[in-house]
């Protein structure tokens, strides 16, 4: 309203210009105003759009580098269960062959007490057959002494 009693004081100096024609240039001045209005928010329109369209390029970029990461922690996360599975089996094993070992030491220890005892009955052996030759031997000799 200012801006037009602007323009209705200026147009008041100036005999040249009717009414029909303020009316017109306030139209004008109108129309342009809305235009330029227009052509602002349009480019607003489109300076914002670009922002989005690059926002969402930028989302999408993020997106796929946190994908590629995301599978490159899930390769690295299986190969490091492939080790710990190794190592686990690999510990399993050689618990295994700790009781086999250990198996075998009690083993063996039997083993060795038999061997010790029959070494000692090898050893009682030869007495014993010494000892059943004298037995015979004392035998004939008792017999021959009867028969005098």
């Amino acid at each position: 309203h200012d801006r037009a009693s602007r323009l209705d004081s200026g147009s008041g100096s100036s005999s040249t210009e009717s009414a029909a024609d303020r009316v017109l240039g306030r139209t004008g001045s109108y129309t342009r105003r809305e235009n330029r209005l227009a052509s602002l928010s349009k480019t607003d329109d489109e300076g914002s759009s670009k922002e989005y369209k690059k926002m969402y390029e930028d989302a999408l970029a993020e997106n796929e580098k946190l994908k590629s990461r995301l599978e490159d922690s899930k390769q690295e996360l299986a190969k490091i269960r492939m080790q710990l599975e190794k190592v686990t089996q690999k510990h399993d094993r050689i618990s295994e062959r700790s009781s086999v070992l250990e198996t075998e030491k009690r083993e063996k220890r039997i083993l060795e007490k038999k061997v010790s005892a029959m070494e000692e009955e090898l050893k009682a052996l030869p007495q014993l057959a010494q000892l059943q030759a004298l037995r015979r031997r004392n035998q004939c000799l008792l017999v021959e002494n009867r028969a005098m």
